[in-house]
């Protein structure tokens, strides 16, 4: 059986916790940050967990992190 491709995309957007629970960083934080509060900014830093229906896709698309 051949080695299985890990996806570019993912393996630059998510990691894996040692519970099996995936990380991801919040979306909209890379420009116009003008308009969006410095509140919205800075609860956009903190990092978050993928949602349980999007855990097993993700975990296919980096199986050797």
């Amino acid at each position: 059986m051949p080695k299985m491709k890990t996806h570019s995309g993912a393996k630059k957007r998510f990691n894996l916790t040692k519970s099996g629970k995936v990380k991801r960083a919040h979306a909209f934080k890379s420009h116009i940050l003008t308009k969006k509060t410095t509140k919205r900014t800075r609860h956009l830093r903190t990092g978050a967990y993928a949602d349980v229906t999007n855990q097993a896709t993700i975990k296919e698309m980096i199986p050797y992190k």
